[in-house]
């Protein structure tokens, strides 16, 4: 690798591996908590290129852009840009709502060093190989913790998946997802469509529920989850991607997401793992996921199990005046919000306002929601009275902000 040029330059030139990579801005702060720049996150992608590959090479990517820095919102970009290089393959994706995108495909290290330089921390690949796009290769298990829950707990949900997953023809790769949660990949022979895969992870999430009662839920609307590890099947639908291994999350610390052995899982904390962190420990220890792509197995085990369980039950339906699901717990909506912080601010406000509510409520009753707009994130936030007697709870008042993602 070249030299990077000298500190303040507009530019960087990296050689890597005979390609020339522009870096634009390399001393720009990114992580102001431990002082990483731009030039930093490219150096640490290309210090663990090899795994981070195995996770995110060859496939199609959306491109997560934090252009403003980790406290704005990203937006997320699914089309490659025109002007991309020549060592960037692409993928046409065609998703149900009829439209297509044609998304980058990196496979070596120079196409990391790119995307980082796009102002991209996280990788967030497709479950698919860029050679067939209708078959995933990849089964992903997100255990995603209530508000109230601790490691200890999604630990031990981690490990009754691992369970189900061998005791259904599949090997389960623990990673942490670099935020509050395990990530469970388990490979797949690219022989089954995306709503076959779809239902196994649902089916497995409902066996997981019925083996950890009050650990797990398989339910799909956050209100009913109560303090529970939920299993998140539904990242395994189309158009859905998941941060991969050795990503860079956007957390002040510039946390990890890092795979780990079984043997790790209970005796290591996400935060251990950064980007000061992790390039020593891969140098050091090698990669714990080294040999996920030799272990590819059969959904027929996962399959059989849902013909066994069954459809899963469907939520009820109320009366809303839109038509949509009405919810069985009693729900008031506090605010829609641009940003997380003012998400916060909102709830804030309300809480200062209903001092006697906020403190009947559990942890699991503030729903604060990250919801995908067009190209960017928005929040939501809710709050469950399930816990305040029913004549104390106040009722569905104006939004303290109502911010309309579709408006532009």
């Amino acid at each position: 690798m070249s030299s990077p040029g000298k500190k303040g330059a507009a530019e960087a030139h990296l050689d890597v591996e005979g390609q020339d990579v522009r870096v634009s801005h390399p001393d720009k702060v990114i992580f102001p908590q431990p002082g990483l720049t731009k030039l930093d996150l490219v150096s640490y992608y290309l210090a663990v290129a090899e795994p981070a590959l195995r996770g995110a090479g060859g496939r199609p990517l959306v491109l997560k852009r934090f252009v403003k820095g980790i406290d704005a919102e990203p937006f997320f970009q699914k089309r490659v840009p025109e002007n991309h290089p020549d060592y960037i393959d692409t993928a046409t994706l065609r998703y149900a709502s009829g439209t297509s995108a044609e998304e980058a495909v990196i496979r070596d290290a120079a196409g990391l060093a790119w995307v980082v330089n796009l102002g991209c921390l996280d990788l967030n690949p497709h479950a698919v190989r860029a050679e067939d796009l209708d078959h995933p290769d990849e089964l992903r298990v997100d255990l995603d913790p209530m508000p109230g829950v601790d490691w200890n707990q999604i630990v031990d949900v981690a490990f009754v998946v691992r369970d189900v997953l061998e005791e259904h023809g599949l090997v389960g790769w623990p990673k942490t997802s670099g935020s509050r949660g395990i990530h469970i990949l388990a490979r797949i022979r690219p022989e089954w469509d995306f709503r076959q895969v779809r239902l196994a992870a649902e089916s497995l999430a409902r066996e997981v529920e019925s083996r950890a009662p009050g650990l797990a839920t398989a339910r799909w609307w956050k209100e009913e989850r109560g303090e529970s590890v939920f299993v998140d099947f539904n990242q395994n639908a189309k158009d859905r991607t998941v941060a991969s291994a050795y990503s860079v999350r956007p957390l002040p610390d510039a946390r990890v997401s890092t795979p780990l052995g079984w043997d790790e899982l209970r005796r290591r904390r996400p935060e251990e793992f950064t980007v000061l962190t992790v390039p020593d420990r891969f140098a050091d220890q090698g990669d714990p996921h080294a040999g996920i792509d030799a272990a590819a197995g059969s959904l027929a085990g996962l399959l059989r199990l849902a013909e066994e369980l069954g459809p899963a039950d469907k939520p009820p339906r109320g009366t809303s005046q839109a038509g949509r699901r009405a919810s069985t717990m009693p729900l008031i909506e506090i605010a829609r919000t641009e940003t997380k912080p003012e998400a916060e601010a909102a709830l804030a406000r309300w809480k200062a306002a209903h001092v006697d509510i906020a403190a009947l409520l559990h942890p699991a009753d503030v729903l604060v929601d990250g919801m995908r707009g067009s190209s960017s994130q928005w929040y939501r936030v809710r709050i469950n009275l399930q816990h305040v007697p029913a004549p104390d709870r106040p009722v569905q008042g104006p939004l303290l902000a109502d911010y309309d993602p579709w408006a532009r």
